[in-house]
């Protein structure tokens, strides 16, 4: 009987221990501020922040910034009128929060980044960042540009002694961008091979299909021969700027080697459709380690100060094959 009335106890406690823990999820509330819906990736990315906040009951307050860095601040600055839990945001650029930030501090409101980084003056500002390391990502994708080149021993189109490479950068300022075009510059110049290379050219495509299109269009009309090389931000730019390679002529993929980062289905399409040579990850699916950090920050824990998530590189030979795996 004993034992009995000690495990019916230990059965009560531990019911209502999940039924504390169940209210107490139930009544955080976060605000969390997304960029907007500039490519595939991005859409990806909000999807799975809302599933997740809907698998931890979290009463989530979503604001889209629609490309605004004066939207972000009010949707943060409004978080904090409503006395949220705890703030997350993506940062469209990686300067101008320092005043934000210090009034969420103010208001004893810990604010958590996802995917992109920023530059404050004081770290104490945000707890930790959740994401990607877009350094690595600009690094692995010359590290497979150069074994791809040496592989295939890839000649100049024009003839030449170098190969020309263009560059459709992602938004000014982001740290995305910024991350990316210096790990590839950083790999190149630690190449044995870096005299091989010239970047030919390098303008911003802001992360959108359209604006990569636009911006190869003009690559083309000043450089049409001489490109061998397309290095994209974003599998989306690098989408639109097949659009303008297939227009003028000449074969993507086979002309003109392709590589980007993000990892998105329909990069992968054109890889099997042959159009498309290789993306590096960028993990859009951070909502379930946001989260869990989250309510580790709330519940007093230390966390790190940086939290990655796994990411790999793809081919166009083994496109096919994982494809049906892809989640975004």
């Amino acid at each position: 009987m004993k034992l009995v009335k000690t495990l019916v106890a230990a059965s009560i406690a531990a019911v209502l221990a999940a039924s504390v823990s169940t209210a107490m999820a139930k009544d955080l509330t976060i605000g969390f501020s997304q960029i907007g819906a500039e490519s595939e990736w991005r859409t990806a990315n909000t999807n799975d922040v809302k599933a997740a906040a809907q698998r931890h009951n979290i009463n989530l307050k979503f604001s889209d910034a629609q490309q605004k860095q004066e939207n972000q601040i009010k949707a943060i600055r409004t978080f904090i009128a409503q006395k949220v839990d705890l703030i997350g945001f993506v940062p469209i650029v990686a300067t101008g929060w320092d005043n934000i930030l210090r009034e969420a501090k103010r208001a004893k409101i810990p604010v958590l980044i996802m995917d992109r980084d920023l530059s404050v003056s004081d770290d104490s500002l945000y707890v930790a960042k959740i994401g990607t390391d877009s350094y690595t990502e600009g690094k692995k994708v010359f590290n497979w540009l150069d074994n791809y080149v040496e592989k295939n021993n890839l000649k100049p189109r024009d003839g030449g002694d170098k190969l020309n490479i263009v560059i459709l950068e992602g938004t000014v300022g982001s740290s995305a961008a910024t991350g990316r075009a210096h790990g590839f510059d950083d790999a190149l110049k630690a190449s044995e091979h870096k005299d091989r290379y010239n970047i030919l050219a390098s303008q911003t495509g802001d992360f959108t299909r359209q604006k990569g299109q636009e911006v190869m269009e003009s690559f083309i009309k000043s450089y049409r021969d001489k490109i061998d090389i397309l290095f994209a931000h974003n599998d989306d730019m690098a989408l639109g700027a097949i659009q303008s390679i297939e227009a003028a002529g000449l074969k993507p993929a086979k002309d003109i080697v392709i590589v980007s980062v993000d990892g998105v289905k329909g990069i992968f399409q054109a890889m099997i459709d042959g159009k498309a040579n290789a993306t590096v990850e960028c993990n859009p699916l951070q909502g379930e380690l946001f989260f869990e950090t989250a309510k580790k920050i709330l519940k007093g824990e230390k966390v790190p100060k940086s939290v990655f998530v796994e990411e790999g590189v793809f081919t166009s030979d083994k496109a096919a094959e994982v494809f049906p795996t892809r989640k975004y």
